[in-house]
């Protein structure tokens, strides 16, 4: 890194958006607001998950391992370069800062508040929701022409995320919505015990999500998903903290957005933008391709390929005559043409689903149509020190040469960022070793973020320090 940050954005053409920084709750001053905002239940609510951190930090090893609890994360905050902490924390201080770190404008997202939506008390979960809420509109009200907070909105139910919508954006002008990339419901076994799976909105969901998707579109926001993936499942080392944080924003990311894709969200609302956050945008490129060339293999015509009315089985059973033996011509004469080593039935039995096409809510026609599908409509959360990044402008690399739309976050406020004005410099990197060039870092910091936010907003950008060439790029 040649320059600072403030002399690398003096070098610029175009402004700096950070598409995900995090401001950092400060919790005597939240609790006490969100008490007299939403009473005790928004306390408890907002206390959950700290409490949850700090209980199971208390543990000892041998009971996480016990009860299998995941190694929370310690040590968690910024603290030697305290200027920094106390930025996270004061919103006039990061202001004032602001040039310093060579960022004009920024979308500031919680940290304690990513989780609120998470609880499973309904009560609890809405009114902490909607306290948080104020006070966040409350708490950046002064410095709204350089930053601007999230919304969170709670999703366990289509009308519970419309009504906090509606009070969010509709009463409290708010203009960047946080949702949760899934969510833990239980069920019953079979054996009569409780089980969970997730939910995640485009398939087998219990609820129809589209009015949620439509209430955006009426509302000019898009979604922003910002969930981990750790705790459970294949990331939840009792011991090791780093084994179940590494990719685990990346692996919420693909679980929401393979299931919109899949569940037709995009063809359904083509002109709805959703972005996964701060899981980078390698698992996008495979996503990707992998989507592209599942469709080769799955659509409806593909699959006469592999569908068992077309075996010849009359050729297989010479075929066996040749070169398998006796044993097997005489299992094949029984009709055991079908059968195969993982089950005694057949193969063929397709599970009662409606649409043996997994691609049917897509109405793919072609190759070409995930371009508009995929492509278009996502949008995919940066940090600045990821060497993949280059990849979401690797045209000889994607398919049709789509660049893949990577947002610029820096992540200040937590504990991946010794120095916050360091962020921006470290991004540039990437130009200055030839991964990128000057366009791709503009659309990387600058031309991404805006289409993402102002295509659907038009007045999103209008009284902030970069209203002027937002309005330019977007012609209006």
């Amino acid at each position: 890194m040649t320059a600072s940050a403030s002399e690398l954005r003096s070098q610029l053409s175009h402004p700096v958006v950070d598409a995900d920084g995090h401001w950092l709750e400060f919790g005597p001053q939240v609790r006490e607001r969100m008490r007299q905002i939403g009473g005790d239940k928004a306390v408890q609510g907002f206390s959950t998950f700290a409490n949850m951190v700090e209980e199971h930090l208390s543990m000892s090893l041998a009971e996480r391992r016990r009860r299998r609890i995941g190694q929370q994360a310690f040590w968690a905050l910024p603290t030697k370069n305290t200027r920094d902490r106390a930025t996270a924390m004061l919103p006039r201080l990061l202001h004032e800062r602001m040039d310093e770190l060579g960022i004009d404008f920024g979308i500031l997202y919680p940290t304690m508040g990513l989780v609120v939506t998470a609880n499973e008390d309904t009560e609890v979960r809405r009114v902490t929701a909607r306290a948080f809420n104020v006070f966040s509109a409350e708490h950046f009200a002064d410095v709204a022409d350089r930053m601007t907070p999230a919304a969170v909105i709670p999703m366990h139910t289509p009308e519970e995320a419309i009504a906090e919508l509606e009070h969010a954006v509709g009463e409290l002008g708010l203009k960047v919505v946080l949702m949760a990339s899934m969510i833990r419901r239980s069920f019953e076994t079979a054996e009569g015990g409780k089980g969970t799976w997730h939910e995640v909105f485009g398939i087998d969901s219990d609820h129809d999500y589209d009015p949620v998707w439509a209430k955006c579109v009426e509302l000019g926001v898009v979604p922003t998903f910002h969930s981990g993936g750790r705790g459970y499942a294949l990331r939840n080392s009792p011991s090791n903290f780093v084994y179940n944080h590494v990719g685990h924003f990346a692996s919420a990311g693909e679980a929401v957005c393979k299931a919109l894709f899949l569940g037709g969200v995009t063809r359904r609302f083509p002109t709805l933008k959703f972005a996964f956050l701060e899981g980078g945008v390698g698992w996008a490129a495979q996503l990707y391709a992998d989507l592209i060339e599942h469709w080769e293999k799955r659509n409806l015509e593909a699959l006469e390929e592999v569908n068992p009315a077309n075996l010849d089985e009359a050729l297989l059973e010479e075929l066996a005559g040749r070169y398998g033996g006796p044993a097997i011509v005489d299992a094949l004469r029984g009709g055991a043409a079908l059968d195969l080593a993982y089950t005694s039935k057949g193969a063929v039995e397709t599970g009662g689903v409606e649409h043996l096409d997994d691609f049917s809510a897509c109405e793919i026609e072609s190759k070409r149509d995930f371009s508009a599908l995929f492509a278009k409509n996502f949008y995919f959360g940066c940090e600045a020190d990821d060497r993949m990044n280059a990849l979401a402008f690797d045209r000889k690399t994607l398919p049709f040469g789509d660049p893949l739309h990577a947002l610029f976050g820096s992540d200040i406020g937590h504990f991946d960022v010794a120095d916050m004005a360091g962020v921006l410099p470290e991004a540039h990197e990437l130009v200055e070793t030839g991964l990128m060039n000057a366009d791709d870092f503009r659309d990387f910091v600058f031309t991404n973020p805006v289409r993402f936010w102002g295509e659907s907003n038009p007045e999103f950008f209008r009284g902030t320090s970069v209203e002027r060439e937002a309005a330019a790029l977007l012609g209006s």
